[in-house]
């Protein structure tokens, strides 16, 4: 699934598009979605002239993926505008940074994400988000986060090779953990957050921390792009040593 449309023929992943389907036409959150409606509506100035996507935003990238990425929420003149996760932030933004780092690392076809016809391909990985509506504030509440779950569940569901998974921020990693409790799968002691800090799952997983690839992490250099290629080499080795 690639930015709005299968990354080939719809018949060879009727799942992951069903699935999309689904994210798209959802109104579970009504705080939400009329904050993304507002924007589309009222846009910022440098974008007055595009047509926003406005809607919840599905994930992108390989359906045969084995590296899942978590993030937290589409960003409202990013995502929200592009209708493609991590694309649209700007030059430099979050999606740039976490493209650049994935290009390195080999799973990104291009180092930048600037809009949904770009050209980019994810080799072997998958991005989604916790949530799939653009926030107030870039925070959504408990109960958002609960509600939009099930789509991440009925994502990663569609996506049966995915045997790594990226969660970018505390909040992320949280929603994972929360999810697998829901499939109920015994998490004793519970995984704790930290960058670069690999976990091995009762499940068969490797859940790996990773500091959100957002402006004020990167700006300050709480996450650095050394930072973020340690996380991908920690993620591609444990892939490898799947092979």
């Amino acid at each position: 699934m690639q930015g709005r449309c299968a990354d080939g023929p719809q018949e060879r992943v009727p799942r992951l598009v069903a699935v999309h389907a689904n994210i798209v036409s959802c109104t579970r959150c009504p705080r939400l979605r009329a904050y993304c409606a507002e924007i589309a509506r009222t846009k910022r100035r440098a974008y007055r002239d595009e047509i926003y996507w406005g809607k919840p935003v599905p994930g992108f990238g390989d359906p045969g993926a084995r590296l899942l990425l978590v993030g937290l929420a589409p960003a409202a003149h990013g995502a929200n505008r592009t209708g493609r996760v991590f694309t649209g932030d700007g030059v430099g933004g979050s999606g740039d940074f976490l493209m650049s780092a994935l290009h390195r690392a080999g799973f990104a076809s291009i180092p930048t994400s600037h809009h949904p016809d770009d050209g980019l391909k994810l080799r072997d990985a998958f991005i989604a988000a916790a949530v799939r509506c653009a926030p107030p504030d870039n925070k959504p509440t408990p109960e958002e986060i609960a509600t939009c779950l099930p789509h991440l569940d009925d994502e990663i569901a569609a996506l049966p090779r995915v045997r790594v998974v990226v969660a970018l921020g505390k909040i992320a990693f949280d929603a994972y953990l929360q999810l697998l409790k829901r499939r109920g799968v015994a998490l004793r002691p519970r995984p704790l957050f930290g960058h670069a800090v690999a976990h091995e799952l009762p499940n068969g997983q490797t859940l790996i921390g990773c500091y959100h690839p957002s402006r004020q992490n990167t700006n300050t250099g709480k996450l650095t792009a050394r930072m973020m290629d340690e996380v991908f080499r920690l993620a591609a080795r444990r892939l490898q040593n799947l092979r």
